[in-house]
């Protein structure tokens, strides 16, 4: 059992690292599978994994982690073309749109607290976004991993209970 909850752990940390990773399939298929696997030590496990990586996104959108060099603007703007002048528009309005919902949220906190516990047991909207918009707000980093980790250890523990409901779902 503990060597099922040490691969648990480590594809539910690359989930939340790389989102193509899926670990609702992984706890479906693992508690389907090994049913001597607890469900709650299964929810616990992923939902610690998960907000351990999920911090990496925190700090960078707080800033506390400086991104790779590529990934940064360059100082000299390239030539404008016709595509790149359509890619700047569009970026554009999702800057603006991202500026609203940062200021929105400074001014209503309990808004960003309740959607984020939302998001963090229902995955809507994408828990991803959400974890980088409390960074960039600075949500305190206690409220973060708290409200995170309850909500992440119900939605896993939930899936973890009942392969059979869910299965039905995915497959």
């Amino acid at each position: 059992m503990l060597g099922w909850l040490c691969v648990t752990f480590g594809v539910a940390f690359s989930s939340a690292l790389v989102p193509f990773v899926s670990i609702e399939l992984f706890v479906l298929g693992l508690a389907a599978q090994e049913p001597q696997v607890s469900w709650l030590a299964l929810g616990a496990v992923v939902a610690v994994a998960q907000m351990l990586g999920k911090l990496l996104f925190y700090f960078a959108g707080r800033g506390s982690i400086h991104l790779p060099a590529f990934l940064h603007r360059r100082r000299e703007p390239k030539p404008l073309t016709p595509r790149r002048a359509a890619w700047q528009i569009r970026t554009k309005r999702i800057r603006e749109w991202i500026t609203e919902i940062r200021a929105r949220c400074e001014r209503h906190p309990g808004w960003l607290y309740g959607t984020y516990s939302i998001s963090s047991v229902l995955g809507l909207p994408p828990f991803m976004a959400m974890v980088v918009l409390a960074g960039l707000v600075r949500m305190r980093l206690a409220a973060f991993f708290g409200v995170g980790l309850v909500g992440r250890f119900i939605r896993f523990s939930a899936l973890a209970a009942s392969p059979a409901l869910f299965a039905g779902w995915f497959l």
